[in-house]
């Protein structure tokens, strides 16, 4: 290290530390930027008309819930009319919930399956 100075790297310093600070504060902008996507909650409603074991299937084809899980949420639906069967980002709950009304209308079953924003579903539960 020699002790001659030179003029210039007083001012690539400067410039240097005053791209890392833009730098950083663009980044710390891009973080409050970027906001997870919202999540929405699929629900089975029961019906008189469709059998337990077809919703059974439904459940572990759709939501690829085992059959325990699937025969548990079933009974869910049953017993109190409708049961969450997935928490989802928007896309993959209309997914979802086209793919299970387009086999339940294939096998001519009446098979209803709804989407709600997580934070209304909590309101809806909680409120009635």
């Amino acid at each position: 290290m020699t002790n001659k100075k030179n003029p210039n790297w007083e001012k690539v310093i400067t410039d240097e530390i005053s791209k890392f600070e833009k730098n950083t504060h663009l980044l710390s902008e891009l973080k409050h930027a970027v906001t997870r996507p919202s999540m929405y909650t699929v629900s089975l409603i029961n019906d008189d008309f469709t059998p337990m074991d077809f919703v059974v299937q439904v459940l572990e084809k759709v939501f690829h819930k085992s059959h325990e899980e699937a025969t548990r949420i079933m009974l869910i639906v049953h017993t109190e009319g409708e049961a969450i069967c997935g928490t989802f980002t928007r896309e993959v709950a209309e997914t979802k919930v086209t793919q299970v009304i387009d086999i339940a209308h294939a096998y001519q079953y009446p098979l209803k399956c709804i989407m709600c924003k997580d934070q209304e579903y909590v309101i809806k539960k909680s409120g009635s």
